[in-house]
């Protein structure tokens, strides 16, 4: 278990503060909104092709158990629910885990929210853990994905995104994204971004095999898309040794 918490409480504050208005596509998290079908569709796929499950089925994930860490308001958490997964969601601010289980039950579902931050994790170990768009927000890199491989179950599957520290990145989310009002001002600090060769080498570090790299593309017309382009965001993919 890691030292010290890897959680930032300004971050947390932030992301707080946009509780409210989490699951509204139109709203402060529009952004994560059109990037969940990207992130769906891919994890989809990984999932599939790691346990070799059935590409039709309805329920690939039944019989797993799937952590998602800076879960928000369960963006994320609600569809892998609804994939069979027993899910449970962990993020640091507590008005987001309140907006999470709040919208679970209205969705009729059972998911473990709980507040605070990977450490919170005991001797529990997870199929699938999941952390998208995170690993820019809190204070060690370093120990939140030592953190992530010690929770992750053998022969586990484990999914990280984020943004890539390039001028594509800083024009798009800063400049564009946060200047124009499409993304919360203060979200993104561009020092916090991570380049991939830096990421992946915390991944193994961390005792972990990395499967592979891959990045998400935004096209004015078709929206968000994977890509081997991984200028402006890109995903982690890795299982255990």
């Amino acid at each position: 278990m890691a030292s010290q918490s890897t959680i930032n409480p300004a971050e947390a504050l932030h992301f707080g503060r946009l509780a409210a208005d989490w699951w509204n596509p139109k709203g402060s998290s529009a952004m994560l909104h059109r990037l969940n079908p990207v992130r769906l569709g891919y994890l989809r796929q990984l999932a599939d092709a790691h346990w070799g499950g059935d590409t039709a089925s309805f329920a690939a994930l039944a019989g797993k158990r799937a952590l998602d860490i800076g879960c928000g308001a369960g963006l994320l958490c609600e569809p892998l629910a609804r994939l069979g997964a027993a899910v449970s969601g962990i993020d640091a601010a507590p008005e987001n885990i309140h907006a999470a289980r709040a919208h679970a039950m209205q969705s009729g579902l059972r998911i473990d929210y709980r507040v605070g931050g990977i450490e919170a994790i005991g001797d529990e170990r997870f199929d699938l853990v999941t952390s998208l768009e995170v690993i820019e927000h809190v204070a060690n890199p370093a120990d939140f994905v030592a953190g992530l491989a010690r929770v992750l179950a053998p022969g586990g599957l484990l999914l990280l995104s984020t943004p890539n520290r390039t001028w594509l990145s800083r024009l798009a989310l800063i400049t564009l994204g946060e200047g124009l009002g499409q993304i919360p001002r203060g979200t993104h600090d561009w020092r916090q971004f991570l380049p991939p060769a830096e990421l992946t080498q915390l991944v193994i570090d961390a005792g972990l095999r990395l499967i592979e790299t891959k990045g998400q593309r935004f096209s004015p017309t078709r929206g968000f898309q994977l890509s081997d382009d991984l200028r402006l965001d890109y995903f982690v993919a890795a299982t255990t040794t």
